[in-house]
């Protein structure tokens, strides 16, 4: 938490005006042993956060940064800053998060250009095994139901990559020659009618708002495989917060049966230790439903191993125990979208957002004459954005 100006710093950039905090509530999932997870309630940012480079920076000839200055500015709302950028230059350079929905505006776009990158990050459906879902074979059968490169084309306009389970191919641990499931509705009704699912009872979807699409294509793809009912539930923003602490303590039951969820890693070196282990494991803050001891013996195998390649290997096997115990409904790995101003140079990392490397050319706003310091040859030119959904 950053609460107050800087500077503050010391790696490629530091924060010399503004300040951004967030306030956290404490989850515990358990008292012993002590089992907890922090949840986001609010954000307390300035209408600007300036980063200015840090010319002492270890390793600023290879790695940066290229630019003087760089301010987030926040007084913008994600549809203004992508106006903004798509409108001319000057006023916001980079946006990231860009909504699927809004690639074709970013293409067509004289002064800015659609980036994208295979980022480490997971669309899925959270399976509540509390209830009939218990089953493997229920499991399976959603599994076999859904057109995953529909819902790709359709419901992410083709910004993602189809996954067999919950690890990207581009990641440590994915298990080689490993196929996503087929749909195959025979199939899929076959054991969806042998596996004692409740002849009256709907499927409930629920979702938040921004995958509400996502979910109506998953249901009609259940209900035309399965011939079940299937019932969506939109959580509104004002109740998301509730939801998920519900689900983190995992005192109540819960309303629905799939859950679409997105989530993310950090690291591409063993993504079980924030991606599989938040879904599955017994400390995990997504896991909806009993613990799964097979889960649990791979993921402490994985845990304490120092040697790189045994890693991979225990990552690679808890990633085919999901896929066969069809542990979630899984999806896809959405992309990231950025907009970025034609005269500035961004490569997207995987995991995060990095502007260390970020340069400008000739034509860029803050290079042309009457502006501070852009004929200054000692002061590299700067970069406008927004956070949040722009920086």
């Amino acid at each position: 938490m950053i609460d107050e100006p800087g500077p503050w710093g010391t790696g490629p950039f530091t924060l010399v005006q503004g300040a951004s905090s967030i306030l956290t509530r404490n989850v515990i999932m358990s008292a012993d042993p002590y089992t907890c997870a922090w949840l986001i309630e609010s954000e307390d940012r300035t209408d600007e956060l300036v980063l200015e480079a840090n010319l002492d920076h270890w390793n600023l000839a290879e790695r940066g940064p290229r630019v003087q200055r760089a301010v987030f500015r926040n007084n913008l709302s994600p549809a203004e800053a992508l106006d903004r950028c798509l409108a001319g230059d000057g006023e916001v350079d980079i946006v990231t998060e860009v909504s699927p929905a809004d690639a074709a505006r970013v293409n067509a776009s004289q002064h800015a250009r659609l980036i994208t990158a295979d980022a480490n990050r997971v669309l899925t459906c959270i399976l509540n095994r509390s209830g009939p879902l218990s089953s493997v074979d229920l499991r399976r059968a959603l599994n076999l139901s859904v057109d995953r490169k529909r819902i790709v084309d359709e419901g992410l306009a083709g910004y993602a990559s189809i996954v067999p389970a919950m690890t990207p191919p581009w990641c440590s641990g994915f298990p080689v020659g490993a196929q996503p499931y087929p749909q195959d509705r025979a199939e899929a009704r076959s054991l969806w009618e042998r596996s004692g699912w409740p002849s009256d009872r709907p499927l409930r979807i629920a979702t938040p708002a921004p995958f509400a699409g996502i979910a109506q294509l998953v249901a009609s793809d259940l209900r035309r495989s399965l011939g079940v009912g299937v019932e969506i539930l939109t959580v509104p923003d004002e109740a998301a917060l509730a939801g998920a602490r519900a689900l983190v303590e995992k005192k109540l039951p819960q309303p629905w049966d799939l859950l679409v969820h997105a989530w993310f890693d950090l690291s591409s070196e063993a993504p079980p230790a924030a991606v599989h282990r938040e879904f599955f494991g017994t400390d995990g803050a997504f896991r909806a439903g009993p613990r799964d001891e097979g889960f649990d013996a791979l993921y402490d195998e994985m845990k304490v191993q120092l040697d790189g390649a045994r890693l991979v290997e225990v990552a690679e096997r808890i990633d085919a125990y999901v896929f066969d115990q069809a542990l979630a409904l899984f999806l896809c790995a959405p992309q990231a979208l950025y907009a970025v101003n034609n005269h500035v140079s961004f490569g997207p990392y995987k995991t995060t957002f990095e502007i260390a490397e970020v340069t400008v050319d000739e034509g860029h706003w803050s290079r042309q004459p009457g502006v501070a310091g852009a004929t200054a040859k000692a002061v590299k030119p700067g970069f406008a954005g927004a956070s949040g959904n722009a920086c």
